[in-house]
C-alpha cells in the first residue's frame, strides 16, 4: 500500500488531468490544512483514500451485494431542499462519488464518521452501529422520502433558519468577490440555463466550499428575479474515486441517477450535465455541521434516520434490495460497529501520519 503522502500526490495528479485549467490549486492547499486539523475532517477530505484501503481493512465486505451507493457517506452529507411540490425534504445531498459498490460500505463509512466525531462523551461505538443498522433495515422494509412538512418536527425545528440568519445568507452571496479567474464558458452557460427566464444579469463568482470536493471549480450566480434574489451553483464533477480504483472503465457520473431514485423526492433544481452539477442554493437548502451541533447529529434518532435514508438511496433497484436483505440477515447485529471501529482506527492512524509529514 502506498503511504498517505504518496496517495495524495497521485490522486491530485489524476484530478489535474481530469480538470485541466479548471483545477483550483489554492483550494487544494486549503484542503491539506483541513486534513491536518482532525480525524473527522480528514475522513471527509480523503474519499479516494477510503476507496483505496477499505477492502484491505474490511475484506469480508467486498463480497456484499453491490448497489448504486452514495460512496462518500458521512454525518454532514445530509441536508434539506424543496421538492417539486415545494415541500421541505431532508436526506443525503452529495452524490459526487456515487458508484456501484458493496452496499455495506455506505453504512460503515457513516458509522466510522460518527465514531471519529463523537468525542469523549458521545455515544458508544456499539450504539452507533446498531442504531444506523436499525434505521437501514426499517428503510429497506418501507423506503420513503423524509418529508418535513408534517412529520419529524424535531428535525424541522433544528434546520429552519431564523430571519436574521436568512438575511446573512443572502448578503454573504451578494458580497462574494468575482475573483481573479473568470468562469470558463461551460460553467457560465450552465448557470445561465439554470436560472428562471427573465432573471436579471449576473457575473459568475467563484465559491470555495466543502472538503472532499476542494480543488474542483465552483461558481455561483446571484441575480434578481421577480422582486427578490435567486442563487444557483455550478460545480465540476469527475468520475467517482471508487470507480477509479475498482471499476476504471466506469467513467460515468452517477450523481443524478441516485439523487432521483424512486424512494426519494428529488430536488428539481439538481441537474447533472457534461460533468457539471447545477443546483439551487437557498436558506432552505441547509445541513447541520458537527462542530456546531454534535448533540443533534449524534443523537440516536438522527443516526437511525440517516440509516433509513441510506436505504432510500439503495432502494432504486428492487432486485438489489432483496439481495441486500438476504445478506444482512446472517451478518447479525455486531458486524457494522466492528467494521466501523476498524475503519475509524485506520483513518485516525493515517491522519496522524499525514499531520507528522507536514
Amino acid at each position: 500500500m502506498t503511504t498517505i503522502s504518496q496517495s495524495v500526490l497521485e490522486y491530485e495528479n489524476w484530478l489535474a488531468d481530469q480538470l485541466g485549467d479548471d483545477l483550483v490549486k489554492e483550494d487544494l492547499r486549503e484542503k491539506h490544512e483541513k486534513m491536518r486539523s482532525n480525524d473527522f475532517v480528514f475522513l471527509r477530505a480523503t474519499y479516494w483514500r477510503w476507496s483505496e484501503t477499505i477492502l484491505e481493512i474490511c475484506p469480508d465486505l467486498g463480497e456484499a451485494p453491490e448497489v448504486l451507493a452514495i460512496g462518500d457517506t458521512h454525518l454532514e452529507n445530509f441536508g434539506t431542499w424543496r421538492d417539486v411540490e415545494g415541500r421541505l425534504v431532508w436526506g443525503a445531498n452529495d452524490f459526487d462519488d456515487a458508484a456501484l459498490m458493496p452496499y455495506a460500505l455506505d453504512l460503515v463509512r457513516l458509522a466510522a464518521s460518527a465514531i471519529l466525531a463523537r468525542g469523549d462523551d458521545g455515544p458508544s461505538v456499539r450504539m452507533i452501529g446498531e442504531t444506523i443498522l436499525a434505521g437501514y433495515r426499517r428503510g429497506l422494509e418501507n423506503p420513503l422520502p423524509v418529508i418535513l412538512e408534517r412529520d419529524h418536527k424535531w428535525l424541522r425545528k433544528a434546520l429552519l433558519l431564523p430571519d436574521s440568519e436568512r438575511r446573512e445568507f443572502w448578503e454573504k452571496y451578494r458580497m462574494l468577490d468575482v475573483g481573479n479567474k473568470p468562469a470558463s464558458a461551460p460553467y457560465a452557460e450552465a448557470l445561465a440555463n439554470a436560472l428562471p427566464p427573465g432573471t436579471g444579469p449576473f457575473v459568475p463568482k467563484p465559491r470555495s466550499a466543502g472538503t472532499g470536493s476542494l480543488g474542483r471549480p465552483r461558481f455561483v450566480a446571484y441575480a434578481d428575479w421577480q422582486g427578490g434574489p435567486v442563487l444557483r451553483e455550478a460545480k465540476g464533477l469527475v468520475p467517482s474515486a471508487w470507480s477509479l480504483h475498482h471499476r476504471p472503465k466506469d467513467v460515468e457520473i452517477h450523481a443524478g441517477e441516485i439523487a432521483g431514485g424512486r424512494a426519494r423526492s428529488a430536488d428539481p433544481h439538481y441537474q447533472v450535465s457534461d460533468r457539471i452539477l447545477v443546483r439551487r442554493l437557498s436558506p432552505n437548502s441547509r445541513k447541520i455541521e458537527i462542530d456546531k451541533h454534535p448533540e443533534i447529529l449524534l443523537a440516536p434518532t438522527m443516526l437511525e434516520l440517516m440509516g433509513f435514508e441510506i436505504a432510500n438511496c439503495h432502494s432504486n433497484d428492487a432486485a438489489a434490495v432483496e439481495a441486500i436483505r438476504g445478506d444482512l440477515e446472517p451478518r447479525g447485529n455486531d458486524w457494522l460497529h466492528e467494521a466501523a471501529r476498524a475503519a475509524a482506527t485506520a483513518v485516525s492512524a493515517e491522519q496522524k501520519a499525514y499531520e507528522r509529514a507536514g
